[in-house]
């Protein structure tokens, strides 16, 4: 897209909220250390990873099927300055540009933590919000 000051703006950049899923344990440590640094997928990978509200779903279903205790942490992203990057998935696997953090989510950048109980068909339960 061209703004009219002729600077080249990416859908992807004008993404306000991105979502990143986290064991219910992993938040509550994160609550205790002031920032959230990672999964062991995430820590294995070298960033954080993250997702737009049309990715989680299919983010959920890969990454993190049957998982009880899982919370959706909607976080803003201009809170996270140059850290954050949007990047292919890995071997192109998956369309489009996916959002990942080079650096721990500090607490002050979420904006909310929602848990996300499985329904009767074993699927995670979104809140409306999420296409």
């Amino acid at each position: 897209m061209l703004c009219p000051a002729g600077v080249i703006v990416y859908a992807h950049e004008m993404e306000k909220l991105i979502y990143t899923l986290v064991r219910a344990a992993d938040w509550r440590a994160a609550e205790q250390a002031g920032a959230y640094h990672g999964s062991a997928d995430d820590m294995r990978d070298g960033f954080l990873h993250f997702s737009t509200a049309p990715q989680l779903r299919a983010s959920a279903a890969k990454h993190r099927a049957g998982i009880a205790d899982l919370l959706m942490v909607e976080v803003a992203t201009a809170a996270l300055g140059a850290a954050l990057k949007w990047e292919p998935a890995s071997g192109g696997s998956r369309p489009g540009l996916f959002p990942h953090l080079y650096g721990a989510l500090p607490l002050s950048a979420v904006a909310q933590v929602v848990p996300l109980p499985l329904g009767e068909d074993g699927l995670h339960q979104f809140p409306p919000s999420i296409p």
